[in-house]
């Protein structure tokens, strides 16, 4: 048990160790990037500061697996030339004994990344959009709520919001949709509501109309006319309208089961949502994957130039196991393979690899 907790705490420290020097590296690379992208007139130092600042945990967050594997070949390489692994199996402990605790803390790290990490990252990302659409004058065009899908249309000659109650998987075609429209100074116009409306070559084509003039001293009911079809002009576009979804990781995995609830319920495919979620709860059991592989090369002693090598064959077997996992991912988010196999089977690949690379290796 005391070994135990030595190795835990030595490999936690370790991973700490890397994971800040990791978080201050892409910070300083975002703040760059950022003064290259946003500087001069469109933002202040501070402005772009707090936008490498709150951009710098979704990059952490995403090289965890590449954090984890550094870690474990830091610290069995570690134990190696100290001897301590030798004196632990002198002692009678097993090679693959003594990987429990650092497998358990690899756990749950991964298991602390999703439940903690995940939330702080999803609202730093908005915050971040949010600050990037500021300084570039612009904003979402989408919000999707329990009450259905809600879109923000614009030009010179006013606003449009538009309501709707379920749309296609594109957002180009409408039902139940009510639109609002106003005038550039910000008073009502009017109000629209259609059965169905369709956006095409820049306008949306309305069904079964209903039109009441707000701005009027008639009241809205009265003065009302009805119609068969109608067209109002839009500077909306089907990207526009996806795109502004944002992507899976800018929503907290506590909301995205929620969320893709309301992604369906509107008519929307949640393929995409339901792929991070499972590879978001597949997230510990790959980092612990990470771990084992960072030990299965290097907790043997290690002899000449057999350092380097090993060191060399973990990290590309471990970069070979990430891109098959975000190629896994590619196909479940296209519909090609389960979103539970496209998560769950390159992390059980990559434990297995380990786990076989240690029997032949380890004496037991």
């Amino acid at each position: 048990m005391i070994l135990d907790r030595y190795f835990a705490r030595r490999f936690a420290y370790i991973f700490g160790a890397i994971f800040g020097i990791f978080a201050i590296i892409l910070t300083f690379l975002g703040l760059a990037d950022n003064l290259r992208r946003y500087g001069g007139d469109a933002g202040s130092f501070g402005d772009i500061l707090d936008l490498a600042l709150l951009d710098a945990p979704s990059g952490v967050y995403q090289i965890l697996p590449l954090i984890m594997i550094i870690a474990s070949i830091s610290m069995f390489l570690g134990l190696s030339r100290s001897s301590e692994l030798v004196v632990t199996r002198a002692a009678g402990r097993s090679g693959l004994r003594l990987l429990l605790a650092p497998l358990i803390v690899s756990v749950l790290i991964g298991a602390i990344g999703v439940a903690v990490m995940n939330p702080v990252v999803a609202a730093t990302s908005r915050a971040f959009e949010s600050k990037v659409a500021t300084l570039r004058g612009g904003g979402s065009v989408l919000s999707l709520s329990s009450s259905g899908l809600w879109l923000r249309q614009g030009d010179d000659s006013g606003q449009t919001v538009i309501h709707a109650a379920r749309t296609n998987l594109s957002g180009t075609t409408l039902w139940d949709a009510t639109f609002l429209t106003f005038a550039p100074d910000g008073m009502p116009q009017s109000r629209i509501k259609a059965d169905i409306a369709v956006l095409n070559n820049g306008a949306w084509t309305l069904n079964g109309v209903k039109t009441w003039p707000l701005n009027t001293a008639d009241t809205p009911e009265a003065a009302a006319t009805v119609s068969a079809t109608a067209s109002i002009s839009s500077s909306l576009t089907a990207d526009q309208i996806r795109n502004n979804f944002g992507t899976p990781s800018s929503i907290s995995i506590w909301d995205l089961p929620a969320f893709i609830q309301r992604l369906q319920s509107a008519g929307f495919s949640a393929q995409r949502h339901i792929v991070w979620l499972q590879m978001e709860l597949s997230q510990p059991l790959f980092l612990g994957a990470m771990m084992l592989i960072g030990a299965a090369f290097t907790m043997r002693p290690q002899r000449g130039g057999k350092v380097g090598l090993n060191v060399m064959s973990a990290i590309l077997l471990a970069f070979t196991i990430y891109f098959i996992r975000n190629f896994a991912q590619i196909l479940g988010e296209n519909g090609d393979v389960p979103a539970a196999l496209a998560a769950w089977a390159p992390p059980l690949a990559a434990a297995g690899v380990a786990l076989g690379i240690l029997l032949q290796r380890e004496d037991g």
